[in-house]
Formats: structure tokens, C-alpha cells, sequence
């Protein structure tokens, strides 16, 4: 008798659900991806425990703010505006080097004077301008900068081109009488009476052709309107103490500074000054050039 096919169907399917229980096995469709190969390999196309499914490789767990961008970086801040070292008015020793470096660049002429005066906002806007700064005439850090980077250090009588140096301490010699004290160490010349320095002037002296002598003098003749016999040369308010050598007033000294020399006597470039001190000056006053 032939069996019936869906009968026969039927009892495999009996079979195999009775095989299943006794082995334990668990059924699974042909062709469907196990959870784990052996090896505890992960099959191509399933990802791994732990690891993300989502585009770009964020955990599937992550929230949505951790898919956001993250946000730019503040800009840094601006750069603070440079600041004001010296400007009109101001005096003191470091604007008497400005002044000196600005001469070293041809910008100022004249000597320093230690004050920031109208040629000094002058020849400072020129520079600025030159390159490519604001025109304030004062001078900033940036301004500063660069003039120091086209300078070199001013030297000493670089900075005094124009006089105004300290006076030296005076020499032991000078400390008594009536005394004209003249270093050459400073360039000044003090006029003083036992002791106290009535007045204090800048002075220049000889070439080394022409040395100014040193040593312990008297002054032996006074001339108001003096002219040289020899150089035929002005010489104002001179006061006599050695030879031809002579205290008294300098035209050229007062117009061009330390650039020049004398012939071997004391020039004074401040003719108030000098003046002043030729008629408190008298014939037999101690004179006294030193280092």
C-alpha cells in the first residue's frame, strides 16, 4: 500500500524534533550566520561585541551630542597696542640716547640735549614714516625696536655731544682758594671758593698736536675782546694761565661740539656762563687741569 506524501512529511518532521530533543542542538536555518565561529572568530559582515555599527565608528550607544563637531577654538586675542616709552617733555638720560641713536641714523643733527624736544618729534616721525609706522612722533616698543636694531650702543661722548656731562669730583688741589678746577676726565671746568662750586660749564681742550697742559696754574692776564696773534681767531673773555693757553669763550665749540678741538686752550661753549665767570675771576686765582 503506498504511503500517503504528506503523511510521510509529517513523520519526518516527528523524527527530527525528537532527534533535536535528545541532542540538545539547536536548530538553524542552512546558510544563516552563526553568533560565533570557532576560534571565537566573528564572522565577516556581524560586527564584534564592544564595537559600533553606525557610520563613522561611534559606539551604538553614544548619545547624539558625541556625533556633533566639535566647536573651533577661541581666536587668540589681538596683540596689545605698543607702548608709549617717551614723548615731548619727557627728560632724562634715556632720551638722551634716543636722541644719539637717532643721530646715527642721520635722523637728528643737533647733539643731545636729554630733553624730547620739538626736533626730537621731528626726526622720530621721520623714521616712523620711513618705515611704514605710524607718524605719532612718540616713541613707542615697536619704534624703539627697531631703531635699536639699525644702533649700536652710543658712547660717551656721544651722548654728551652737546655737553651736559656730570662734572668730576674735584681734584684734592681744588678744595682751597679761589680756584678754576678743570678735569679733563669729565670736560667740565668748576668754579670754585673754598671748597663750594659757585658754577659749573663744559669745556674742550687740544688736539693731541695741541695738548691743553696739566699741572697748577695762576691766572697772570685777563682780556675781554682777546684775538689770537698767532691763529688770528676770536677769543672772547679769555683768561690767561699758561703761555698762550687761555680759558675763554668758542664760537665754534658752541656750533659744532666735540667734533672740533682748540690749540691748546680751555674752550667754553656757553657764553652766559662765561660772562659770568670772567667777572668774578682775578689775576693770581689758582688754575688746575687734571685727569
Amino acid at each position: 500500500m503506498r504511503i500517503p506524501v504528506m503523511w510521510r512529511t509529517g513523520a519526518v518532521a516527528t523524527t527530527v524534533a525528537a532527534l533535536v530533543a535528545v541532542s540538545g542542538c539547536t536548530v538553524q536555518t542552512v546558510g544563516a550566520p552563526t553568533e560565533e565561529t570557532p576560534g571565537g572568530q566573528t564572522p565577516a559582515g556581524k560586527p564584534s561585541a564592544g564595537t559600533s555599527s553606525a557610520p563613522g565608528g561611534a559606539p551604538d550607544d553614544a548619545s547624539p551630542d558625541d556625533a556633533k563637531p566639535s566647536k573651533p577654538k577661541p581666536a587668540a586675542p589681538p596683540a596689545p597696542a605698543p607702548r608709549t616709552l617717551w614723548s615731548k617733555g619727557d627728560r632724562g638720560r634715556d632720551v638722551r640716547e634716543l636722541q644719539a641713536r637717532l643721530r646715527q641714523v642721520a635722523w637728528l643733527f643737533e647733539g643731545p640735549t636729554g630733553t624730547y624736544d620739538g626736533s626730537t618729534v621731528t626726526a622720530v616721525k621721520g623714521f616712523q614714516g620711513k618705515r611704514g609706522l605710524p607718524r605719532t612722533g612718540k616713541t613707542d616698543t615697536v619704534t624703539w625696536q627697531r631703531l635699536l636694531n639699525m644702533t649700536r650702543e652710543p658712547g660717551k661722548w656721544e651722548l654728551y655731544a652737546s655737553g651736559g656731562q656730570p662734572a668730576a669730583t674735584p681734584d684734592p688741589r681744588c678744595l682751597t682758594g679761589r680756584v678754576l678746577c678743570i678735569s679733563k676726565t669729565s670736560r667740565t671746568l668748576r668754579w670754585m671758593i673754598d671748597g663750594r662750586t659757585v658754577s659749573t660749564m663744559d669745556v674742550r681742550f687740544g688736539s693731541q698736536y695741541t695738548p691743553t697742559r696739566e699741572g697748577v696754574f695762576n691766572v697772570y692776564f685777563k682780556s675781554r675782546h682777546h684775538v689770537s696773534t698767532i691763529y688770528d681767531s676770536p677769543m672772547p673773555y679769555a683768561m690767561f694761565f699758561s703761555g698762550g693757553q687761555a680759558v675763554h669763550y668758542s664760537s665754534d665749540f658752541a656750533a659744532t661740539g666735540y667734533s672740533g678741538a682748540s690749540h691748546g686752550c680751555v674752550n667754553v661753549r656757553d657764553e652766559g656762563k662765561i660772562a659770568a665767570l670772567f667777572s668774578q675771576v682775578r689775576n693770581g686765582d689758582k688754575v688746575v687741569v687734571y685727569w
